[in-house]
C-alpha cells in the first residue's frame, strides 16, 4: 500500500510517501489558508438554549453538516409535507408538463381538506385557479386545500400523488422518509421524516429549481380579498433569510425549516419538535432557535471545496495492462466543512491499494482519501479510477507476471 500525505493550508502540497521509503514533493491546485483571527483551540459548541427535539444545520453548497442532534430521529412533519408535495410540482413546471397559467377546477375534495380549522386558501368548489395562485396559497399560505388541488392536477389523484412523492423522497436519499398525503394533516397511516431529510430536501429544492424558489420568500399573499401572512417569522426579521417552511400539528409540535444565504454562502436549518404553550410563542422560538443556529454556523464555520471531481490526484502503477499506470481521483468533489481559521491544521492522507492489475474499470475503487483536522477524521471518498486501463498484450503480461513475483518477494 502507499500512502500520500495531502498538506492543506496554503498551496497545497501533494507528498507521496511509498512504504516503506520514497518521498517526493510535488505542488497541486489549491487556495490559501484562512487569514485573519488566530486559529480556534477548540471547535465551537452549539447554542445551548435549543429546545427542539432534533435539529440540523447542514452546509448548502457540500451539504454536509455542520450541526445537528439527533437528526435521523423520525418525527411527525405536519406542513413540512408542503415542500415534497412543491419539488414535485416544480419537476412538473421545469419539465413543460404544467404551466404557471394553467388553471385547476377545484374539487369537493381540494375544498374540504382542512375545513377543520386548519390552514386554507380559502378557494371554491367548483373555482378554476391558476397554477401559480396555488402554489403561493400552499408556500405562503400553508394552503391544505391549495396542495391537494395541486396533486390532483399533477397525479389525477391525492393517492398517485402520494406515489410520486415517496419515489422522489427516495431519489433524493431521504431513505428516513414517508409521505401519506400532500399536505400534512394527520390521517389514517402515519407519516415521518427526520432533520437530516428535510435539509437533504430543502437543498434539492434550492438547487434545482432556483427561478421557482423566489416564492418562499413572499412575507404574504391575498386571494379571494383574503390576506395572509408567512408563518415563517424571519422572514421579517433578517433580509438574509429566504425561506422556507413552517409546520404544526399537535403531535408534531413546532417545526420550521429554514435557509439564509450571506456573503456568497447559504446555510439550512432545521428544527422539529419545539413544545410551546400556544401559537404565537411556538412560532417565535422555532424562528429563535432557526436564527441562532444560522447565526452560529456563519460566524464560526467556514466550507472549502478541497478538489474537483475528475481532478487526477495520482498515477498508480498497473500490472499486465496496456498501460502503466491508471488515473486516481474522485468521482464527486471533496468538500469539508471546518472551524473558522484551522486551515492550516487540515491534512488528507491518500491510501492507493494494490498492487494493481488490468483489466481495470472507471469507477474501480483504487484507495482513499482522508482529510483530518488536527488528527480527526473529517471526512473520507474513495479514490476511483478516472478511466479503463485495458489488458496488455502477452508480453507484457509475463513481463509483469516477473514483476509482480520480485515485488511479493522483495517488497518495493
Amino acid at each position: 500500500m502507499m500512502k500520500s500525505i495531502l498538506r492543506l493550508a496554503g498551496p497545497l502540497l501533494l507528498v507521496f510517501v511509498s512504504l516503506p521509503a520514497l518521498a517526493q514533493t510535488l505542488p497541486t491546485p489549491g487556495s490559501a489558508g484562512v487569514t485573519g483571527a488566530a486559529a480556534l483551540a477548540v471547535t465551537p459548541r452549539p447554542p445551548s438554549d435549543i429546545t427542539a427535539a432534533s435539529y440540523i444545520l447542514l452546509d448548502f453548497d457540500s451539504g454536509l453538516p455542520v450541526a445537528a442532534l439527533d437528526p435521523d430521529l423520525e418525527r411527525e412533519p405536519a406542513s413540512l409535507v408542503k415542500l415534497m408535495t412543491a419539488y414535485v410540482v416544480f419537476g412538473e413546471i421545469s419539465a413543460g408538463k404544467i404551466g404557471l397559467d394553467d388553471t385547476v377546477t377545484i374539487s369537493e375534495r381540494a375544498w374540504r381538506t382542512g375545513m377543520d380549522g386548519a390552514s386554507r386558501m380559502f378557494i371554491e368548489v367548483g373555482e378554476r385557479v391558476r397554477v401559480e395562485d396555488l402554489l403561493r396559497g400552499m408556500i405562503v399560505q400553508s394552503g391544505n386545500d391549495a396542495s391537494t388541488a395541486l396533486a390532483e392536477l399533477v397525479a389525477g389523484s391525492e393517492g398517485a400523488f402520494v406515489d410520486l412523492m415517496n419515489a422522489q423522497a427516495r431519489a433524493l436519499g431521504m431513505h428516513r422518509s414517508y409521505f401519506t398525503n400532500p399536505h400534512g394533516l394527520p390521517g389514517d397511516e402515519a407519516q415521518y421524516t427526520t432533520p437530516a431529510d428535510m435539509a437533504r430536501l430543502a437543498r434539492a429544492l434550492i438547487r434545482d429549481f432556483p427561478e421557482l424558489y423566489g416564492y418562499y420568500s413572499e412575507r404574504s399573499f391575498e386571494y379571494n380579498d383574503i390576506e395572509q401572512s408567512n408563518r415563517n417569522l424571519l422572514l421579517w426579521r433578517d433580509e438574509s433569510f429566504d425561506g422556507l417552511k413552517t409546520g404544526w400539528t399537535s403531535g408534531a409540535g413546532y417545526n420550521l425549516v429554514s435557509s439564509a444565504e450571506r456573503n456568497d454562502r447559504r446555510l439550512v436549518a432545521v428544527v422539529m419538535g419545539i413544545d410551546a404553550p400556544n401559537h404565537q410563542r411556538g412560532g417565535i422560538i422555532r424562528a429563535n432557535e432557526s436564527q441562532a443556529l444560522i447565526n452560529w454556523g456563519m460566524r464560526f464555520f467556514e466550507s472549502r471545496k478541497l478538489f474537483d471531481a475528475g481532478d487526477v490526484l495520482n498515477e498508480p502503477r498497473v500490472y499486465r495492462g496496456a498501460d502503466t499506470a491508471a488515473q486516481a481521483g474522485l468521482a464527486e468533489p471533496f468538500w469539508v466543512v471546518l472551524p473558522q481559521g484551522q486551515a492550516e491544521r487540515l491534512e488528507a492522507t491518500m491510501e492507493l491499494w494494490g498492487p494493481h492489475q488490468a483489466p481495470i474499470d472507471a469507477g474501480d475503487t483504487l484507495g482513499e482519501l482522508v482529510v483530518t483536522l488536527g488528527g480527526e477524521v473529517l471526512e473520507r471518498k474513495p479514490l476511483v479510477a478516472l478511466a479503463p486501463v485495458e489488458s496488455g498484450g502477452i508480453f507484457r503480461w509475463l513481463w509483469d507476471s516477473a514483476a509482480l513475483g520480485l515485488r511479493s518477494a522483495w517488497p518495493f
